[in-house]
């Protein structure tokens, strides 16, 4: 497995991509996720995007979570069409759901819910993130999602003022880089210690020299090492909580 695992990384790029985009209302708004299946019986993990939507990167790690036998929902927390590409943008689009935490928190379940009804297997559950996605699924852990695990790449670790662990029943894995700038390390520190006050279930692993969106591929912030780890990490995490 980690053999076939390092090769995922030097040849992605030439595989197909496989799947289908679906879209999905919330509320009077529609949304746009992406839908791909290996097998009824299949674990499901729901995949949330970063500040620029649902792209390509997160339809590739998709693909990555269905070669190992997963079936993925990645998740659309913007709207359909809704993809921006410069910051100003980005930013508004996530400020607006940081302010909104309820809307947060609908959007994420029926995002899931949406998973359920395409044949997902919602009790066998996984919920991850990257980035702006990883604070989305810190938020669902926080609501008492019902789900397997947990599990943040490089993402938003700050609890809202007034919030807490106290409803989240099951285990979180933080996957973090020791040279992030936006999310420090006293951050990091904070949340081991209220994930450990609330009896939380936890596993939390620093990379160094891993800036911010160490994951996301050709990109200048993009380191190898960090990426393979964190993901061998996080397929452990998989293993170990999903049937």
């Amino acid at each position: 497995m980690k053999f076939l695992l390092t090769l995922s990384f030097s040849l992605f790029a030439g595989l197909a991509i496989a799947g289908q985009d679906t879209t999905y209302s919330v509320g009077d708004l529609e949304y746009e996720g992406y839908w791909s299946k290996v097998s009824d019986d299949a674990p499901l993990v729901v995949l949330v995007h970063d500040w620029d939507g649902l792209t390509d990167y997160e339809k590739k790690r998709a693909q990555m979570l269905n070669d190992l036998g997963y079936n993925v929902f990645a998740a659309d927390l913007f709207g359909k069409g809704i993809r921006p590409t410069e910051v100003k943008d980005k930013k508004q689009h996530t400020g607006e759901l940081y302010k909104d935490r309820d809307k947060l928190r609908t959007l994420m379940q029926a995002s899931v819910d949406h998973a359920a009804s395409l044949g997902g297997n919602k009790s066998n559950l996984v919920v991850m993130g990257y980035c702006f996605g990883g604070a989305a699924v810190l938020e669902s852990a926080r609501a008492g999602m019902d789900a397997k695990g947990f599990v943040t790449f490089h993402g938003g670790l700050k609890t809202p003022e007034g919030q807490s662990y106290s409803d989240t029943q099951t285990p979180i894995l933080v996957l973090h880089g020791t040279a992030d700038t936006a999310i420090p390390m006293e951050q990091f520190a904070q949340l081991a210690v209220e994930l450990e006050a609330a009896n939380v279930p936890h596993e939390m692993i620093t990379y160094s020299g891993a800036p911010h969106a160490f994951t996301v591929f050709g990109s200048s912030r993009y380191q190898e090492e960090a990426d393979r780890k964190s993901w061998n990490a996080f397929t452990d995490f998989l293993t170990q909580y999903t049937q």
